[in-house]
């Protein structure tokens, strides 16, 4: 999702990330906002890290003649203002109506948007269930048209009753003989330690998502807590950037750092977004040179493959910012 911007431009998005860190309390900045303005600075937009106290929030006029409405620079300020009003764990009104003030004004009308102004005014559900569609829509890649709840679970669990697959199943459990060094073990091993059921077993998850999704994690290099799943799913939206935000990133904010619960099983968390190792997330699945999710990607190909190996054919760096 890296852009190229001018050095004006780049001093006005981190304006603007101020302006949005400082809409509510009279000004007043937390630490975590004064972190992620220097994490978008450096690791975003390639740019010196600047003197938050110093930094200009700019007048929307100015914005929009610098900024170029409908450009994908100003697509770009508009998701790094998105997470700006999210990383200190509150969903704010002000904050994201800022945000979707500053979309209208750069005539950005992504989807997303019109969640977090659902969110904002007391629409939380109805925002939540357009991402659950998003989502589906992103990973299936077809239109869904399906109950965000029952056919959701019946589409996530498909193996259960008469659904088992143990042919499927069985071709899983064969990755464990791989040499360990092999992606398709590291794999295997993934799932044990998670203590996932595999696809094809009673209780494993869909195959159509969860190959794609467990490879990122592994390939990728991060765990299943709250924060390595905000990470892998940022690594997915700049990877497969198919409704990016509405679908990936947005939907694991609200669960694993916002700790809003998408349905009655689901998991959440508070506090999993860390700002640098978010954006270095981000800039790594950009430069992925595969899609996991794309219907081409053939997963029991790529298992018997060295996992550096693998990684290095798809041109996946290594983790800039570690997790502390």
């Amino acid at each position: 999702m890296r852009v190229t911007a001018t050095s004006e431009q780049k001093t006005t998005i981190l304006g603007i990330l101020k302006g949005i860190a400082t809409t509510r309390g009279a000004g007043q900045a937390a630490d975590v906002d004064r972190t992620t303005v220097a994490a978008a600075a450096t690791i975003m937009l390639d740019a010196p890290q600047p003197d938050f106290d110093t930094l200009r929030s700019p007048p929307a006029a100015e914005v929009a003649a610098v900024l170029a409405p409908g450009s994908e620079v100003a697509s770009e300020a508009v998701r790094l203002a998105t997470v700006m009003a999210l990383v200190d764990g509150v969903l704010d009104p002000q904050k994201l109506d800022a945000v979707v003030s500053l979309a209208a004004a750069l005539a950005i009308h992504e989807d997303y948007v019109a969640d977090l102004a659902e969110a904002a005014h007391g629409q939380l559900k109805e925002a939540m269930a357009h991402m659950v569609r998003e989502n589906m829509e992103s990973v299936t890649g077809t239109p869904w048209t399906g109950n965000t709840t029952n056919d959701v679970g019946a589409w996530a669990l498909p193996y259960r009753g008469n659904g088992a697959d143990p042919a499927l199943a069985a071709r899983f459990l064969a990755l464990e003989h791989l040499p360990e060094t092999t992606f398709g073990h590291r794999f295997f091993t993934h799932f044990r330690e998670n203590g996932y059921d595999f696809p094809g077993e009673p209780n494993g998850l869909n195959a159509e998502f969860s190959v794609p999704h467990d490879s990122a994690h592994v390939l990728a290099g991060y765990d299943t807590k709250p924060a390595g799943e905000i990470l892998t799913s940022t690594f997915t939206a700049s990877m497969h950037p198919r409704h990016s935000m509405a679908a990936h990133v947005l939907p694991v904010i609200f669960s694993w750092h916002l700790n809003i619960k998408f349905n009655d099983v689901a998991k959440s968390a508070i506090g999993g977004l860390h700002p640098a190792p978010f954006f270095d997330a981000w800039q790594r699945g950009e430069k992925i040179t595969v899609d996991l999710f794309s219907p081409g990607w053939d997963f029991f190909a790529a298992a018997p493959v060295d996992l550096e190996a693998l990684r290095r054919r798809y041109a996946i760096p290594p983790i800039g910012v570690p997790l502390a």
